[in-house]
């Protein structure tokens, strides 16, 4: 069983090193020069820095008060750890399906007997949620200034249509860079690569912004400027790089974004 998520990741990432080439990410070798900072014209988003999860936790809570803490804890470690399984066996199924094989399992793990009905009401969920309170002024800061966005997201096409549809974020967003156009979970290249593909820029003309100290430490093997927009003030993992910015909310990230 994977305990140690950072050295799991550690080793993810290695890998991933290892296998990225100019070929598959398209990228010219002088964009990873050590020339002059370009200026930020794209930012590729996670999805939890725009899209508030505290529903879920919240659904959990309320229909298991006794483990709700529990099951919670285990459901988010083995989702994530299922991704990155499938990514690296090459048996890649999308991240709804592989979120509700973590709750079945993590059910069973805490001594949960849920029904398929009970499981299908904590993963709408998931199709419920909405933006945080501070997201569509920084949108709008965004788009003023001409800077690009888009989700790059292990999500799907449908989970984040739905969170745009239900936090009226319409016309603000390009094309969803979802996992699934490349069958390969983040933090694999092939996931980063998404970015430069769609946007048609060179990594240091693209901020990816994290939720996550995993993804943000996978964004920087990448090679990508990264910010990490940590609302839940985590610890930075232990991976050997560090996001080039952390703040806790989308003020940060527009100072981050639009001081160059």
């Amino acid at each position: 069983m994977l305990t140690d998520r950072r050295a799991f990741l550690a080793a993810a990432g290695a890998l991933a090193t290892g296998l990225t080439t100019q070929a598959s990410t398209g990228e010219r070798s002088s964009d990873r020069g050590n020339g002059p900072v370009k200026k930020v014209r794209a930012i590729a988003f996670d999805a939890f820095p725009i899209i508030d999860p505290t529903p879920v936790a919240k659904r959990v809570q309320s229909m298991f008060p006794s483990k709700g803490d529990a099951l919670l804890s285990a459901w988010r470690t083995r989702q994530f750890e299922y991704a990155w399984l499938r990514t690296l066996g090459g048996t890649y199924t999308d991240f709804w399906q592989t979120t509700r094989d973590a709750l079945v399992f993590a059910a069973a793990s805490v001594g949960l007997a849920l029904s398929d009905t009970g499981c299908d009401e904590l993963m709408q969920t998931y199709r419920e949620l909405k933006a945080w309170s501070d997201v569509r002024a920084g949108l709008e800061m965004l788009r003023q200034a001409g800077i690009r966005v888009a989700f790059l997201s292990n999500f799907t096409a449908g989970m984040l249509d739905a969170a745009v549809e239900n936090s009226g974020l319409q016309g603000f967003f390009e094309a969803h860079l979802t996992t699934d156009r490349v069958r390969a979970f983040k933090p694999d290249p092939r996931a980063y690569s998404m970015g430069i593909k769609a946007f048609g820029l060179s990594r240091q003309e693209i901020v990816f912004c994290a939720a996550a100290g995993w993804d943000a430490a996978g964004a920087k093997w990448f090679g990508y400027r990264t910010f990490w927009l940590n609302r839940s003030n985590q610890p930075a993992e232990e991976l050997g790089v560090k996001a080039d910015a952390v703040g806790a909310g989308m003020q940060e990230l527009l100072k981050f974004v639009l001081s160059g």
